[in-house]
């Protein structure tokens, strides 16, 4: 049973204790082990801070971490981070990089002579 299911036959005997214990519901699922460690009402604080910027207009995971641990005395990892603001609906934004000397009018011109 243990291999057919790709686990230890010490959690085999554990589910099957479980069971004869407390019948289906003892193995029911009883949620993540841990809760989240920033309330709504943190996370919403961390927004408003988000949404004031920062000197170069980027945020990085590592600065946001670091925002956490300085508003909240919460220690994240950098890739919690990155799972705690996709749970919140936020994406990943890349900026665009740019030559300063990028000429416009040019690019227009060769994007029609290349592409009709």
């Amino acid at each position: 049973m243990a291999r057919t299911l790709r686990v230890t036959e010490r959690s085999v005997e554990r589910w099957r204790r479980a069971w004869r214990e407390g019948g289906t519901m003892a193995l029911a699922s009883k949620g993540p082990p841990s809760r989240p460690k920033l309330s709504p009402a943190q996370f919403a604080r961390l927004e408003a801070e988000l949404g004031r910027g920062f000197a170069d207009e980027r945020w990085t995971l590592m600065r946001i971490k670091t925002l956490i641990g300085r508003m909240f005395h919460i220690g994240y990892t950098v890739p919690g981070v990155w799972l705690l603001l996709r749970r919140n609906g936020w994406s990943c934004q890349r900026p665009a990089r740019r030559r300063i000397e990028r000429n416009e009018a040019a690019i227009e011109v060769w994007k029609k002579e290349v592409w009709p």
